[in-house]
């Protein structure tokens, strides 16, 4: 029996090869020793089967400084990048949804303060090599299940947004017993800045006059996180 083929018909045999053997690595649970070009090259292959995609792959990861980069850039980046369409950046963005949906499962299910760790692979898988600052609100229940997980602000590289009054007011829109603040640091380290300190003080107290408890403030970096309640800071 011949093995079926998922290759086009008219690519040449070295491309059509390749993406066999890749696939192969694959289907065989050898796929971790994939390389990060070989990664993208798959699964831009997928979206545009008649073209080669080795050196298109190899440009992006080039341009973006990496997979991890690259997956959480921005679409429209992607889109004009020379060689990219709608298509090929759909395949990439389908990578960071399916990873947070798959390591977000157990925050939706569990209270969050038993789930810590995979709270903070959360948070690192989707904010840890944003080019930007994003800030981010997550309110939970009085048995610390997750209500809802906000985005409050995005901003430049070094800064975004946030606002003690609007904070305050939105938990008390949902009902929210508790929140945990959550931003990230653009330039790879995680420690908190002074007015990352002023604002997290100002949002605890005005939290504390309303029975809003703050769990926490967690800096999301590259390297690493920082966590407020466990630096002493809340």
């Amino acid at each position: 029996m011949t093995e079926r083929r998922d290759i086009p018909a008219g690519l040449p045999n070295s491309i059509s090869g390749r993406r066999a053997r890749l696939r192969h690595r694959i289907l065989t649970d050898r796929g971790d020793a994939l390389l990060d070009h070989e990664l993208v090259e798959y699964l831009l292959a997928l979206a545009i089967p008649r073209r080669d995609t080795t050196a298109l792959a190899n440009r992006l990861i080039e341009e973006f400084g990496g997979f991890s980069r690259l997956v959480v850039s921005d679409p429209d980046a992607l889109k004009n990048f020379p060689g990219m369409g709608e298509t090929s950046v759909a395949a990439l963005k389908i990578v960071r949804l399916a990873a947070l949906r798959l390591i977000s499962e157990p925050l939706r299910t569990q209270p969050i303060l038993s789930s810590w760790q995979a709270l903070l692979d959360y948070l690192r898988a989707d904010m840890a090599h944003l080019g930007h600052e994003r800030v981010r609100v997550l309110h939970l229940d009085s048995r610390n299940r997750l209500i809802r997980d906000e985005l409050v602000s995005e901003g430049s590289i070094d800064q975004a947004p946030i606002y003690t009054r609007e904070v305050v007011r939105r938990a008390l829109v949902l009902g929210s017993a508790a929140i945990i603040l959550v931003h990230n640091h653009p330039s790879g380290d995680s420690t908190p800045s002074r007015q990352d300190i002023a604002i997290t003080k100002d949002i605890c107290a005005a939290g504390r006059m309303l029975g809003i408890a703050v769990h926490d403030h967690i800096i999301v970096g590259r390297d690493g996180h920082t966590s407020f309640r466990s630096k002493g800071l809340i």
